[in-house]
C-alpha cells in the first residue's frame, strides 16, 4: 500500500481548475510540501498550454487549436490521477521543462 504523501490534498486541488492551482498555491507558502509544489508546476504549464489553445483557436486555426485544447485536457487528467494515486509520473518532456521554468512557484 502506498502511503500518502505530504502535500496530497494541496496536489490534487491545484488540478481543480486555475483556481485551484491558485489556491493550492497559496496554500503551499506557508508550508511547503515537495510533492504539492511539483504538481502545481505542472498544473501552472498545463494552464498555459490551454490558453496558448485559445489563442490559436481564436487568432491561428480552429482544427490546430481544438487538438491542442484536447492533447491539454487528457494531459491534466492524467496528471490530476497521477496526484491522487500518490505519484509524480511526468508528462513527457513537459513536466521536466515545467519544473525548470515555473521556479517562481517554488
Amino acid at each position: 500500500m502506498n502511503q500518502q504523501p505530504s502535500g496530497k490534498s494541496k496536489a490534487i486541488i491545484a488540478y481543480i481548475t486555475f483556481i485551484g492551482m491558485f489556491i493550492a498555491y497559496f496554500m503551499n507558502r506557508d508550508q511547503k510540501h515537495a510533492f504539492a509544489t511539483w504538481h502545481i508546476k505542472n498544473m501552472f504549464g498545463l494552464v498555459l498550454i490551454l490558453l496558448i489553445s485559445q489563442v490559436i483557436q481564436a487568432y491561428v486555426d480552429l482544427l490546430i487549436g481544438e487538438i491542442i485544447w484536447v492533447i491539454s485536457f487528457l494531459l491534466w487528467v492524467f496528471s490530476m490521477i497521477m496526484a491522487i494515486s500518490n505519484k509524480q509520473k511526468a508528462i513527457p518532456v513537459l513536466s521536466e521543462k515545467f519544473q525548470q521554468w515555473f521556479t517562481f512557484l517554488d
